[in-house]
C-alpha cells in the first residue's frame, strides 16, 4: 500500500494538470493500519545487510507527502489507525466523517510511532495533546479529533466528500498554483526555523520570485475585473526555492 501511495504522489506532483490531491479510503474505512494477522512474531521488514534498521515505510511516505508541491485533502470516512492516522500528519487539510475513529495504538502493541508522528503531531496539536494520545494508545473519535485540532471538521458520511471537493474547488478556482505551490513549502519547512528571521528570508525571496511570475499580474487584474483568476499551472523548480528534498 505504501509504495503504490509513493507512486501516486510521484506521479500527482509531476502532473501540472494535477492542482489538488484528496486521499480518502474505499469502502466503510479509510485504513485499518498494519496487518497484524502473522500474530505476535511480526516483523515489518528484515534489517539491511550492514545490520542497520531498514526505513519505516510509513515515515518515506510521510516524507514523499511533505515534498509534494500540491495541497493534499484527507477526507477521513471511517476507522484510520495506527498508520492510517500518522499518514494523515503531513496533509494540509483533513475532515472526517462523524463515523471516522483514529487512533495512535503503537505502545499498546509493543511498537513505537512512526510515519515521522512525533515530528508531525506535537506541532499539529501540540505535546500535551500529543503525549495523551500516543501514551495512552487509545482510540478516539471524530470529534475528539477536532477538539483537539487533528481535523478541521467533522461531517455526516453523505456530506464528507462533497465538501473535501468543495475545499479542493475553492483552491484551483481561486488561487495561483505556483503561489500555494510556495505557501505550502514554506508553511511546513518554516515548523523547523529557529526564529522568525528564518521566515523573513524565505518569504522575500519567495515574493522577489512571485513579483516577476506572470499570476501575479492576473491576480491583480482579476481583483480589479472582479472575475476568477486564470492563473498558471507551472510547478517546476519550486522546491529550489523552498530547500532540499529529502526523499
Amino acid at each position: 500500500m505504501m509504495d503504490e501511495l509513493i507512486q501516486a504522489f510521484g506521479a500527482a506532483n509531476s502532473d501540472d494538470e494535477v492542482r489538488v490531491i484528496i486521499v480518502t479510503g474505499a469502502g466503510r474505512g479509510f485504513c485499518a493500519g498494519a496487518d497484524l494477522s502473522g500474530g505476535p512474531n511480526y516483523k515489518e521488514r528484515p534489517a539491511g545487510e550492514d545490520g542497520k534498521a531498514p526505513r519505516d515505510t510509513a515515515g518515506q511516505f510521510t516524507l514523499k507527502v511533505f515534498e509534494t508541491v500540491k495541497p493534499v485533502i484527507a477526507a477521513v470516512n471511517g476507522p484510520a489507525v495506527g498508520v492510517g492516522t500518522t499518514m494523515l500528519l503531513p496533509m494540509d487539510i483533513r475532515i472526517a466523517s462523524e463515523k471516522a475513529r483514529m487512533g495512535l495504538v503503537f505502545n499498546r502493541r509493543g511498537m513505537v510511532p512512526e510515519g515521522c508522528c512525533t515530528y508531525f503531531l506535537p506541532r499539529l496539536v501540540g505535546i500535551a495533546q500529543a503525549s495523551e494520545w500516543i501514551m495512552t494508545g487509545r482510540v478516539f473519535s471524530a470529534q475528539e479529533a477536532l477538539k483537539g485540532g487533528l481535523v478541521s471538521e467533522v461531517l455526516p458520511p453523505g456530506d464528507l466528500m462533497p465538501r473535501a471537493r468543495e475545499l479542493a474547488a475553492e483552491i484551483v478556482e481561486n488561487t495561483s498554483a505556483v503561489s500555494t505551490a510556495l505557501s505550502r513549502q514554506m508553511l511546513w519547512r518554516m515548523l523547523g526555523a529557529d526564529h522568525p528571521m528564518e521566515a523573513h528570508k524565505i518569504e522575500s525571496q519567495a515574493l522577489f520570485y512571485m513579483m516577476q511570475n506572470e499570476d501575479i499580474q492576473e491576480g491583480v487584474k482579476s481583483f480589479l475585473e472582479k472575475r476568477l483568476p486564470k492563473a498558471e499551472r507551472r510547478h517546476a523548480g519550486l522546491l529550489s526555492l523552498v530547500g532540499r528534498k529529502t526523499v
